[in-house]
C-alpha cells in the first residue's frame, strides 16, 4: 500500500489544476500544516511526518508529480506555477492561514509563496532547501557567473536517469536507477527504510518531458555549452528565472526553521549535482577553473539570506543533523518532529 493507514487521499479541483491531496485530520482544529514535496518525488514522502503530527496536515502533489494533473510548467515564472497551484488548493479548501513545510525544491516553492501570498503563511520550515538564488550558476552573493547562467536547468539532467523514470525502472542494476539515486542521494549512506518501495513509487510518479521533468535547454557559448530553457522543472530553479532572496524585504516576516543534514549530497556548498563541482573534480571535461566556474555555495547562500532576514526584523533557526542526508524528515523523524512542533507552537 502506498497510502498509509490514517491518511486519506482525494482530488481537489481548483481554477488552476486538479490536485492530489493527502490529508490527516486531527482533533486539534488550530492552524494546519501544509507540506510541499521536492523534485522527483511526491506527497507520499510526507506520510510518516503527517502521522506524527497532532494537528491537521495536508500534503499537496505539485503539477506533474504524484496523483496531480499533468500540466506544462512555465519556467520563466521560476517556481510560481507550483506556488500558485499550492495557493489555489488552500483557497479552494477555505484555509486562510497555514504552517508551511517545504523540502528541497519545495522549500523554494514555499519561499515563493511567502513572497506572493504572505497572507497565507503563519510559519516556514525549510528541509534541505534549494538556495534562495536557485540551483547552480551563481557566486555567493547570488550574482550570475555568466549572463545566461550556463550549466543550469534542464540540460543538466542525466538522460539515463530520465529514461529510467519514464520507463518505471524499479531495479538496482544501474547507478542511475531511481532506487539507487534514492539510496545514494536522497538519504545518507547506510540509511534503511521499510517503505523504500513507496519512496521509489513516489519518484516514478514524476512525469518526464520538456514541459515537465527535466525541461528543455538552449545552447550557450559558455562552458559546459548549454543554459536553461523556459520550460520544465529544472529550469524553474535556474537563477535566470528564480530568486527568493526578496524575503528579506517583506514587511511581515514569519519565523523560519531551517533543517538540514551534514551529509546532504544534493544541496551543499560543493554539491555533486552542481555541474561546476563535477567539472572541478574532472568528471566533466573542459572546466574553465575556479575563477570562472566555481561550485555554488548553496548552504552559505541560504545562511546569508536568512541572516539578512533576521537583521531586517525576522527570525530563523538552523538545525544541522549529523549523519543525515537530504531527507531529515525520513532519517531523523523524532528530532524533526520535535523541532517542527516547537516551531509551530505545539511543542
Amino acid at each position: 500500500m502506498t497510502i498509509f493507514d490514517g491518511i486519506t487521499e482525494r482530488s481537489v479541483r481548483t481554477d488552476r489544476y486538479t490536485a492530489n491531496v493527502l490529508e490527516r485530520p486531527a482533533d486539534d482544529q488550530g492552524t494546519p500544516v501544509v507540506l510541499v514535496h521536492g523534485n522527483v518525488s511526491s506527497s507520499l514522502f510526507w506520510q510518516p511526518t503527517m502521522l506524527d503530527l497532532p494537528v491537521r496536515s495536508l500534503a499537496i502533489d505539485l503539477r506533474g508529480f504524484g496523483g496531480s494533473e499533468t500540466l506544462p510548467v512555465d519556467a520563466t515564472r521560476g517556481v510560481r506555477d507550483f506556488s500558485d497551484d499550492v495557493a489555489s488548493v488552500l483557497d479552494q479548501e477555505g484555509i486562510s492561514r497555514a504552517h508551511f513545510v517545504g523540502w528541497s525544491m519545495g522549500g523554494g516553492v514555499v519561499l515563493q509563496l511567502l513572497l506572493d501570498r504572505p497572507d497565507l503563511v503563519e510559519s516556514v520550515t525549510l528541509v534541505s532547501p534549494v538556495s534562495p538564488y536557485g540551483f547552480g550558476g551563481t557566486a555567493r552573493d547570488g550574482s550570475l557567473l555568466t549572463p545566461d547562467a550556463a550549466g543550469t536547468g534542464g540540460g543538466g539532467a542525466n538522460p539515463d536517469f530520465v529514461e529510467r523514470l519514464r520507463s518505471g525502472d524499479r531495479t538496482d542494476e544501474s547507478p542511475t536507477s531511481p532506487l539507487n539515486v534514492y539510496r545514494g542521494s536522497f538519504v545518507a549512506p547506510g540509511f534503511t527504510s521499510e517503505h523504500e518501495d513507496v519512496w521509489v513509487t513516489s519518484m516514478l510518479s514524476t512525469r518526464t518531458g520538456e514541459d515537465n521533468y527535466p525541461g528543455d535547454s538552449v545552447a550557450s557559448e559558455s562552458w559546459p555549452g548549454f543554459a536553461a530553457g523556459g520550460r520544465g522543472v529544472l529550469n524553474t530553479m535556474s537563477p535566470v528565472h528564480f530568486n527568493t532572496s526578496g524575503i528579506v524585504h517583506l514587511a511581515d516576516k514569519p519565523p523560519i526553521l531551517w533543517v538540514r543534514g551534514d551529509l546532504d549530497a544534493i544541496v551543499g556548498d560543493e554539491s555533486f549535482f552542481d555541474l561546476f563541482t563535477l567539472g572541478k573534480h574532472g568528471i566533466i571535461p573542459g572546466w574553465p577553473g575556479e575563477d570562472v566556474a566555481p561550485p555554488q555555495p548553496m548552504v552559505s547562500q541560504t545562511r546569508d539570506v536568512l541572516d539578512a532576514y533576521q537583521q531586517a526584523g525576522g527570525s530563523y533557526r538552523e538545525l544541522v543533523l549529523e549523519g543525515v542526508g537530504h531527507s531529515a524528515h525520513l532519517e531523523r523523524p523524532e528530532e524533526f518532529r520535535a523541532a517542527l512542533l516547537e516551531h509551530i507552537g505545539r511543542g
